[in-house]
């Protein structure tokens, strides 16, 4: 075996079914977001969640300055969501909100309305690795919409899966 070229990397990590989850972070005209697939829970008591946040995305410093954050998981209805958070459209900040229906949570986070899942988080530890932050959150609130069914990412795509 050969030490893998990060090209190799990225391409066998698409292999992974990931939950398309969209963190949102800051307030008013500093609001913004971004997609993710590595949200997961770390701890159910007390409940805390986790995420991986690249430190070069736009959005990153803004989650130790604001201290909460909101980890919403997308749902199967939820592509241009997607699209809009990842930011293949080419929107960025506030713009990102467009188009979906969103809730503000206690902490000032906004969660999606129909989410399957969403999350308003107080920002717990950020541990810096390589390329990325790890972003622990307690989780504060939870609101859920059964039925919702899941987007996932697989191959490069965003897959709807129906609930």
């Amino acid at each position: 075996m050969t030490t893998p070229l990060t090209s190799d990397f990225r391409l066998a990590m698409r292999a992974f079914v990931g939950n398309c989850s969209v963190l949102t972070v800051g307030i008013g005209a500093e609001r913004t977001g971004l997609v993710v697939t590595s949200a997961t829970s770390l701890a159910a008591d007390p409940p805390m969640v986790l995420a991986c946040v690249n430190r070069s995305s736009s959005a990153h410093a803004l989650f130790a300055r604001f201290g909460a954050f909101g980890l919403n998981s997308l749902g199967a209805r939820h592509l241009a969501v997607a699209e809009r958070f990842s930011g293949v459209t080419g929107v960025t900040g506030l713009g990102r909100y467009d188009g979906a229906d969103w809730v503000t949570a206690e902490s000032g986070a906004m969660l999606l309305a129909d989410a399957p899942a969403a999350f308003d988080c107080e920002m717990e530890e950020m541990i810096d690795r390589a390329t990325h932050s790890i972003v622990i959150g307690r989780v504060r609130g939870i609101r859920m919409t059964p039925g919702a069914g899941a987007l996932a990412y697989w191959n490069g795509a965003y897959v709807p899966m129906a609930g």
